[in-house]
């Protein structure tokens, strides 16, 4: 049988065992029970168990999730080494009442299954244990599992794999937590934007004052800090903050239709920024503000705010410095005195962006085996998002090909209401796991064979 015939037999159990790994409410967020999370790892040992993974350890780090850690030898010593990345916990469901159906309770759609954390990331987590099976546990190259417990709300382990560099290293690693730009669209993520935040805040007044009596000399902190905002885009939207990288987008991207549907904006509504939607959303820098302390409307009363404080989310360009970044945006702020009031800038934590090295072997394996699975080419995209522990992984094996691809969509409705993932999107990516594997083996053969002669 081959590839494909072996993945399609193997569809049905992988089905069976994703729906009892999403129905695990599996949030590794303070406030929310342990029970679920460990039962999740369980549940992961006892399925790599059962394709036959021999060398399973539990990292336990303070403050964190237990996070598996599996091997398998390479079939010869001159094999290649993988490292396969995915993570069990998941988003918390939010507002239930949202949800078509209850979120751990995994339903079936047209195409796919619907439930929290499905497509993020447990379908990619059960694309690794697919490609396993469609093996045997003996796939042709040597494999390293890593499955993290509290990805989603960050975790110590982000920065745990350069202190054990033996552990982790590895000749390739695929990164499972995302996927495809749209459905049937095979994709690589090669880049990610890194982040920042920033606080800044306004005072004016000891206390608030009447409005009538005050206003129009009394400087109201509220305008102070709104007017400092202002500056952080030009009339187009555009980031206008100097010293953020900013470089054309060559790769694929979506749609402004598309982008609007993902993003709820409406059509009587513009987008904001120029140029094209890689460069706004990827290679170039966004501000957004995501968090404001203000009065509240509902109680506001007539007197002059004399305080404010705003909590800004920067993203930068993959390959920029974190510190440069994140000074650029302070300093902006620092030297602007709206109406004559200082403002005080409070620098946040940062965290890297990630540029993928393309065209080595394992690359070039990688397009085949997409290619292959869904009969196209593959595209190659970066997301605005962020995973820290890539550059963790990438400083603890600084010679190893970093891909990123996965059974994710960017339809999928992750981290929202009602996330779904579409079976013939997991199907694929195993399919696709499984070609890589045997081309990055053989072109690993060939290497070799070359280099004796």
């Amino acid at each position: 049988m081959d590839t494909a015939g072996r993945v399609d037999a193997l569809m049905e159990g992988l089905r069976a065992d994703l729906v009892r790994l999403a129905e695990i409410p599996s949030v590794a967020y303070p406030g929310y029970p342990e029970e679920p999370v460990h039962a999740a790892h369980d549940l992961l040992v006892e399925m790599l168990r059962g394709v036959g993974v021999e060398h399973i350890e539990r990292i336990d780090l303070p403050g964190t999730a237990p996070v598996i850690f599996a091997e398998i030898p390479p079939p010869d010593p001159a094999a290649p080494t993988v490292l396969l990345y995915s993570h069990y916990d998941v988003q918390p469901a939010g507002d239930e009442r949202l949800w078509l159906s209850p979120p751990f309770e995994p339903t079936p759609i047209e195409g796919g299954l619907r439930a929290r954390g499905i497509a993020d990331d447990k379908a990619n987590v059960i694309a690794h244990l697919g490609m396993l099976r469609a093996y045997e546990g003996r796939p042709p190259v040597g494999v390293k599992i890593v499955f993290e417990g509290q990805e989603e709300y960050g975790s110590p382990f982000d920065a745990y794999p350069p202190t054990d560099p033996e552990r982790f290293a590895c000749d390739a690693m695929v990164i499972a937590d995302l996927g495809n730009l749209r459905p049937g669209t095979p994709t690589l993520t090669t880049g990610l934007r890194g982040t920042a935040d920033v606080i800044v805040e306004a005072r004016t007044l000891a206390e608030p004052r009447h409005s009538g009596e005050f206003g129009g000399a009394a400087p109201d902190a509220l305008l102070v800090l709104l007017k400092a905002l202002a500056t952080l885009h030009d009339v187009h939207g555009d980031v206008a903050v100097e010293g953020l990288w900013r470089e054309p987008w060559s790769g694929a991207g979506y749609t402004d239709d598309e982008f609007r549907e993902l993003a709820g904006v409406g059509e009587d509504l513009p987008l904001m920024g120029s140029g094209t939607l890689g460069e706004r959303l990827w290679s170039g820098p966004a501000i957004t503000v995501i968090g404001l302390d203000a009065p509240g409307v509902d109680y506001a009363a007539s007197a002059v705010v004399p305080y404010a404080r705003a909590k800004l989310n920067l993203r930068f360009h993959p390959r920029q410095d974190p510190r440069e970044a994140l000074s650029a945006l302070a300093e902006h702020l620092r030297v602007l005195r709206p109406y004559g009031v200082p403002l005080t800038v409070t620098p946040g934590g940062t965290g890297p962006g990630f540029e993928a090295v393309t065209g080595g072997p394992a690359y070039r394996a990688a397009l085949d085996a997409l290619a292959r699975a869904w009969g196209t080419e593959p595209a190659y995209i970066a997301t605005g998002g962020s995973i820290p522990l890539v550059n963790g992984l990438a400083r603890a094996a600084p010679d190893a090909e970093v891909l990123l691809f996965g059974a994710q969509d960017n339809l999928c409705n992750l981290h929202a209401p009602n996330e779904r993932v579409l079976l013939s999107e997991l199907r694929n990516t195993v399919v696709a796991m499984c070609a890589f594997v045997e081309n990055y083996a053989s072109l690993a053969a060939q290497d070799r064979a070359g280099a004796d002669r």
